[in-house]
């Protein structure tokens, strides 16, 4: 199966890089499923109804968020009626909507996608990411269940995600991170045939500070004193992920490539 994982998307240059790329990115690359993490698309500051809609109808099969994820509100309910929109699975126990979901690919074949927030470094605590993790991954062996398993690691600190990965070796077929917006350069295939990326990076605008407009997050970090709020960038968005392709049989990757496209990084493509 050919699947492509895309970082989160930073308000409206990352809604018009998905919008305007997705579609022709399916056909050229010949992709089975597509996950998109939307957790920054509106306005920098969670998800919407609408955006979320804009996501599915551009290609995206699911739709991740992290811990902004009920920032917009009207979530709140959305996500009850858009199963394609995967919430952290150790968020909050009375919260809305899933933390996983067993979707059906071409020819029947299925993709379960997880994902779950960090401890460190995070505003909040929240439950154990790793018990979360392996009590989903039991229910659904890879190979078995699910032909493909592709898990969501939101969280600042790279420690924490490559920990989950190994964590995941063997169980997963892809495991990628989320949240601090800039990509690594560590794509790789772990012993146990499981594909890993610390971190995908952003869809949005690389001439920013983490994809918000410069002045004012550099003006915090010199005099410590805000002035007005993060506003974000608009300019060339660039789609930053990973893609990979694994075995129907095993659940294994067999070959992962990170992606960029469009804006100001290097090109990279499957």
């Amino acid at each position: 199966m050919r699947c492509l994982f895309l970082g989160d998307v930073m308000g409206r240059a990352g809604r018009r890089a998905i919008t305007e790329n997705l579609p022709r990115l399916r056909d050229e690359w010949r992709l089975d499923f597509v996950v998109v993490n939307g957790e920054n698309a509106s306005n920098g500051m969670g998800l919407s109804g609408e955006h979320a809609r804009l996501l599915l109808q551009a290609g995206a099969d699911c739709v991740t968020l992290g811990d902004h994820a009920f920032d917009q509100k009207d979530m709140l309910q959305f996500i009850e009626s858009e199963p394609r929109i995967i919430r952290p699975l150790n968020f909050a126990k009375g919260a809305p909507g899933k933390g996983y979901r067993l979707f059906t690919a071409p020819g029947g074949r299925k993709v379960l996608v997880l994902q779950v927030l960090g401890q460190v470094f995070m505003k909040r605590a929240f439950d154990d990411p790793f018990s979360a993790v392996e009590k989903v991954l039991k229910a659904h062996p890879r190979g078995g269940l699910a032909q493909a398993i592709i898990v969501d690691v939101h969280c600042e600190a790279t420690s924490e995600k490559m920990a989950m990965g190994h964590f995941c070796n063997g169980k997963a077929s892809l495991v990628v991170g989320t949240h601090t917006h800039v990509p690594t350069a560590d794509a790789q295939i772990l012993g146990g045939g499981t594909a890993y990326l610390t971190d995908a990076g952003m869809c949005g605008d690389y001439d920013s500070v983490i994809g918000m407009e410069k002045m004012e997050p550099m003006r915090r970090f010199i005099t410590g004193m805000p002035k007005s709020r993060f506003t974000p960038a608009n300019g060339a968005a660039t789609l930053s992920g990973i893609f990979v392709e694994t075995d129907d049989r095993t659940g294994e990757a067999k070959t992962v490539q990170m992606v960029r496209q469009g804006g100001l990084l290097e090109q990279a493509s499957p």
